[in-house]
Order: structure tokens, then sequence, then C-alpha cells
């Protein structure tokens, strides 16, 4: 098994990442001709999402999570007096917590013979719910 890890940095609190050509090119790089990729995330308020890149629906997207998991909740993790050991800089963010767990924080495309198995408007998306930051995706390549 092959295994990549990349960069990417938001440059927004809400921002939807498209990583389908980096897939791609790992999975020409590393793949085989069948097999599958695994993209996932290595943070908790991040996530992994496939979905159309369509601007009004990623507005959707934004305006749903924040109707379900809005960033003034009530929410017990934002509690840092009550937190012991946390970084003196630890963000107030369980809703972006709570959002990536709505949304997941990893995906499995197919692969066969060399390409990605999407459909015509699928894009493999990383979500950043609590930017901008530096982020990092891992890449699993699984042969069949």
């Amino acid at each position: 098994m092959t295994h990549q890890l990349f960069s990417l940095a938001s440059q927004q609190g809400f921002q939807c990442l498209a990583i389908t050509t980096q897939v791609r090119d790992f999975v020409r790089q590393h793949g085989g001709r069948d097999g599958a990729v695994v993209v996932s995330s290595q943070h908790t308020t991040t996530a992994v999402i496939i979905n159309e890149m369509e601007e009004r629906l990623l507005l959707d997207l934004e305006q749903w999570l924040h109707q379900i998991a809005p960033a003034a909740g009530p929410w017990k993790h934002n509690d840092l007096h009550l937190r012991p050991n946390i970084p003196a800089d630890e963000p107030r963010n369980a809703h972006a917590h709570l959002q990536a767990l709505l949304l997941g924080n990893q995906v499995i495309v197919n692969v066969s013979k060399g390409a990605l198995v999407l459909g015509t408007y699928q894009d493999v998306i990383v979500v950043e719910l609590d930017g901008p930051r530096q982020r990092q995706v891992s890449l699993q390549w699984l042969s069949s």
C-alpha cells in the first residue's frame, strides 16, 4: 500500500476546496490500474466529501451546517475555563467539530483502468470548517 500526505491552506472560516486533481495525480503516480484511494482529513474540524463544486450548492451547505450547529450554540466544548490543560490560544470551535462529524472525515474513491470513478459533476472536496488554517490530507492506495 502506498501512502502520501499533502498540505493545503484554507483562506476562510468556511471554505470548500476541490482536491480531485491532487487525488488523480496521486493515483497516476502511485496507484495501479484497479483499486481505490482513501482520502482522509488529518483534522477534527475539516471534512472530506464527494459532491458538486457548484457555488450556490456550497452556499446552501454552509447555511445548512450553520443551522444545525451554529457557532453561537451552547456547546460544552467551548467552556474553555472547564477544560484543563488546553493551549492559551484554544479556539471556541465546537460548531466546527460537530459540523465535521455530520459530513465525515474520509471518502473512498474507486479506481478503474487507472481513472477515478466519479460522476460527471462529482469532485473530491475538503470542507474547511474552522479556518483559515494549514491542513493535511492523507491519500492511501488500496489495490484490488
